[in-house]
């Protein structure tokens, strides 16, 4: 029994040796199986980020030789990249950290103005961007127009790369959803379950952002994701977990305890599993080999971006290419020999590409190559690849490579080298023109005038002339106008082209005494002789008016420009050259203030008025500072019931010695400050607190109306100020200007309005019937109110045809839904034709006149307007109709 035992003891040992050496060879092969899965995955994760963010290194080059490129540059280059089969969702250019270029510009307008110091979210990713002086990876990220991403930011640097100035940033953004389904990772038939860490490109350190939280518990197979700025880890498992039973687990364990039974055969028994062990060890060794090969293919890949993969066995001619290889080189699938590749390869190019193929395969192992193809098509692709020689124990030598289409990074290369070809030929012609240099800075180069230095030298001339001969010195400083008009509307070339003729114009118009300059813009200065008094000054600013309005043909276009003009002069051995261009100037902005086309003298009486405004200039600005402005309310009453259905905040300045003054005294000049929002903002914050007061103490005011100037709805910051003041929807309305939102160019002004309506803030349409808005206009604003002007409702009482007028301009506004407001209703007989007419809301002195929150509150618990109506009948009033006498 004692051999039986021991046999079956070793049948048994070697049964278990055998059952745990097949479960250790099954974990292996799915270890193999995994991690093959996986990294054909991190390929494809590596090759689509790095594909990318390549393709965008030549629109940062190009930004860093064209620092001032403009949108419609930035969206020529930015396109071609999208024409490429890429995962990009976006790409912004943000110089000094704030955006100001994307594209495309569709579906990522809110991106526009993100400054990246101010939004927490992107802040210190993109000043690590701008410290490093290296690309940062950063994701994924919530992005500002939805959805998420991750970005790519390239610090920009002008003069001399790195240690150039820094210009700002370009961010490209790669589509999360899309990466990840490009990569497989969305593929039902996965046979792995699959997570990311490494948020930030910050590899093991980083946060996860895929896959399930517990798989790194599950001693999976990971991988590194190598990135431009860092790493992701990438785990895996078996989608059934490590612990399932190898393939015939069951089979092997019968065996056992049939070869347990049949103890006469165990040596046999033996060998067998011996065998069967060797054979797994043998087919263990063949799978590493494999992987080893699949390993080097995917290190290539992970170089590239939108890759095309190919084999090539030297001694065979066998070619391997996979389908992004056939949709490069324009075949369809199918199998490939070394003449197919060499058939498409540009007739210049040919002995090029085949020599370095050659090379390759001959002497150095290593394969780089660059060529251009031709595709059936007839187009012309540049191609870069690269590849590596190999051979297997006891195979064939083979090559195995990378192709990608670099056509976009070869033209922008081009455009640099052309740029830089340019510039040095710019470089040989400055040397060349040294003789003209004095010449050149003296001179405008557009229109051949002397410039403002050669103006200069000139006055000084004359200032010495002067000061030994007792002469007289006049300047004309004149100015286009409608210059800018037909600048914006033709072009720049247009503009050129008038600048030109003005000049020909001056030079033929001057006497052959003076002198004339331009000097800067559409300005031109002429400096004279005065010594026979103002007449001949006069006279020839009359005749450059006279010719300067005659019309000027530019390319089919009838361009009509004039020009303004301010004369100044001085006599004496004591001129002032600089005084006189400050006069002259000063005379110039009267003479487009009273119209333009025209002339002005400077005379003392102008000096004052200059002085006056800046007085009034400098207390308005001190007016600011304490507070000065306040609102007074005019209230708006019901035209059927005399009820109070709001106020309009109107803004006085409460002079510390003038007393209580008028927007007509100080608005011209507060306009020219740039200050009218301003004063917008503190009337509208003092009538919200004065709101809250009114509620608090139970006086009856259902809506605040308030001023809003064209500049403030130019503010990018208007939105974000308004939400922040917590404004209860329909109780605020904003009063715009009946000009403002017929300004279609500006899509801020637009943007502003629509976001004010969002926040619940009525839009009205002050002083309507004075501008030029028509029914397109209104359909498109679409504003609550609209306020006919008291110029049109004065004489409604007593002409037939103005109060047909008006009729039409209310029936307008009921077509359309738009409530009408009257002001200027002087007395009862305006509020009763108007209210008849079918005017919904009056306002006018006959009612109220402004006055401030305490008058307000007690003429409103007072109701003293009440005293001139005659309630109508129950009836009527029940259908709200009221009789007026007063």
């Amino acid at each position: 029994m004692r051999p039986t035992a021991a046999a079956l003891l070793i049948t048994l040992t070697a049964g278990y040796f055998a059952d745990y050496q097949n479960g250790l060879v099954y974990r292996e092969r799915i270890q193999r199986e995994v991690l093959n899965q996986v990294s054909v995955i991190r390929a494809r994760l590596e090759g689509s980020v790095n594909g990318n963010l390549q393709l965008v290194r030549g629109l940062v080059a190009a930004i860093s030789t064209e620092p001032n490129m403009d949108q419609q540059r930035f969206d020529a280059l930015a396109s071609k990249l999208f024409d490429e089969d890429t995962q990009l969702r976006s790409i912004a250019a943000a110089p000094d950290l704030v955006v100001s270029m994307i594209y495309p510009l569709k579906g990522n307008e809110a991106v526009i103005g993100l400054d990246y110091r101010a939004n927490e979210a992107q802040r210190d990713v993109a000043l690590r961007a701008m410290k490093s002086g290296d690309l940062v990876l950063a994701g994924p990220v919530d992005l500002v127009q939805g959805g998420q991403g991750f970005i790519g930011r390239f610090p920009v640097y002008v003069e001399h790369g790195r240690g150039g100035s820094f210009w700002g940033l370009v961010s490209a953004v790669i589509d999360q959803e899309r990466l990840y389904r490009d990569s497989g990772l969305f593929d039902p038939d996965l046979p792995i379950e699959i997570a990311i860490v490494g948020k930030d490109a910050l590899g093991v350190k980083g946060a996860q952002f895929y896959g399930p939280k517990d798989l790194f518990q599950n001693d999976p197979v990971t991988v590194e994701v190598m990135l431009p700025s860092g790493s992701w880890q990438i785990a895996a498992i078996p989608r059934d977990g490590w612990n399932a039973l190898p393939e015939g687990a069951w089979l092997l364990r019968a065996a056992i305890v049939l070869l347990g039974a049949l103890i006469v055969i165990p040596v046999f028994v033996g060998g067998q599993l011996i065998e069967e062990r060797q054979r797994h060890i043998k087919a263990l060794g063949s799978r590493q080999a494999e992987l080893r090969r699949l390993s080097r293919r995917l290190g290539l890949a992970l170089e590239t971006s939108r890759v095309g993969v190919w084999e090539f066995d030297i001694d065979t001619g066998d070619l391997n290419w996979d389908d992004r290889m056939n949709e490069i080189y324009g075949y369809a699938p199918g199998q490939r020999q070394y003449a197919h590749w060499r058939d498409r390869l540009h007739p210049d190019d040919l002995d090029r590409a085949r020599e370095d193929f050659r090379i390759a395969t001959e002497e150095t192992g290593r394969y780089h190559s660059e060529y251009r193809i031709v595709t059936p098509a007839g187009e012309v692709r540049n191609i870069r690849a690269i590849g590596a020689v190999y051979a297997d124990p006891g195979a064939t030598r083979k090559i195995v490579g990378v192709n990608w289409d670099v056509s976009a990074d070869v033209a922008l290369n081009d455009d640099l080298k052309r740029a830089n070809r340019l510039s040095e030929a710019r470089n040989v012609e400055l040397e060349a023109a040294k003789a003209r240099i004095e010449h050149n800075a003296l001179h405008d180069s557009l229109t051949g005038l002397p410039n403002r230095r050669f103006l200069d030298e000139i006055l000084k001339r004359h200032a010495g002339q002067c000061a030994d001969n007792d002469c007289h010195l006049a300047l004309l400083h004149i100015d286009l106008d409608r210059f800018k008009q037909i600048n914006d509307t033709l072009g720049h070339a247009a503009g050129d082209a008038m600048l030109v003729h003005a000049s020909e114009v001056l030079k033929s118009t001057i006497r052959a005494e003076d002198f004339v300059a331009r000097i800067g813009g559409d300005e031109f200065v002429v400096v004279c002789a005065a010594s026979g008094g103002q007449a001949p000054l006069a006279d020839l600013a009359n005749r450059i008016i006279e010719k300067m309005r005659q019309p000027v043909f530019y390319e089919g276009h009838e361009c009509r420009i004039g020009v303004s003009v301010g004369i100044a002069s001085e006599a004496g051995a004591q001129v002032d050259t600089r005084r006189v261009l400050i006069n002259a100037d000063i005379a110039l902005y009267r003479a487009k203030s009273r119209g333009r086309n025209r002339y002005e003298f400077f005379t003392e009486a102008l000096q004052a008025e200059v002085v006056r405004t800046k007085r009034l200039a400098d207390e308005i600005l001190h007016g600011l500072e304490n507070n000065e402005f306040l609102p007074h309310y005019q209230p708006q009453f019901d035209a059927h019931t005399l009820d109070v259905v709001g106020v309009e905040a109107l803004a006085r300045w409460n002079h510390p010695t003038e007393g209580l003054l008028a927007p007509g005294m100080f608005f011209d000049v507060a306009e020219e400050l740039s200050i009218v929002s301003v004063i917008d903002r503190m009337i509208l914050e003092q009538s919200l607190g004065q709101f809250e007061v009114w509620a608090a103490v139970g006086v009856g005011v259902p809506r605040i109306s308030v001023n809003v100037s064209a500049r403030r709805l130019q503010d990018e910051q208007l939105i974000g100020g308004l939400k922040g003041l917590a404004i209860k929807p329909g109780t605020v309305s904003f009063e715009l200007v009946e000009s403002i939102f017929l300004d279609e160019t500006d899509d801020i002004v637009l943007w502003n309005i629509d976001q004010i309506k969002d926040l619940g803030i009525d839009v009205e349409i002050d002083d309507f019937g004075t501008g030029y808005a028509s029914i397109v206009s209104l359909l498109k604003l679409k504003p609550k109110r609209l306020k006919i002007d008291r110029e049109l409702v004065l004489p409604v009482v007593e002409s037939a045809a103005q109060r047909n007028l008006v009729a039409s301009i209310i029936e307008i506004g009921k077509s359309l839904g738009i409530e009408v407001v009257g002001e200027g209703i002087e007395t009862m007989d305006h509020a009763r034709v108007m209210r008849d007419l079918g005017c919904d809301i009056l306002q006018g002195f006959a009612l109220a006149r402004p006055m401030g929150a305490p008058e307000l509150t007690s003429f409103l618990k007072a109701e003293s307007w009440r005293a001139g109506v005659v309630v109508a009948p129950a009836a009527e009033r029940r259908r709200g109709k009221l009789t007026m006498t007063r």
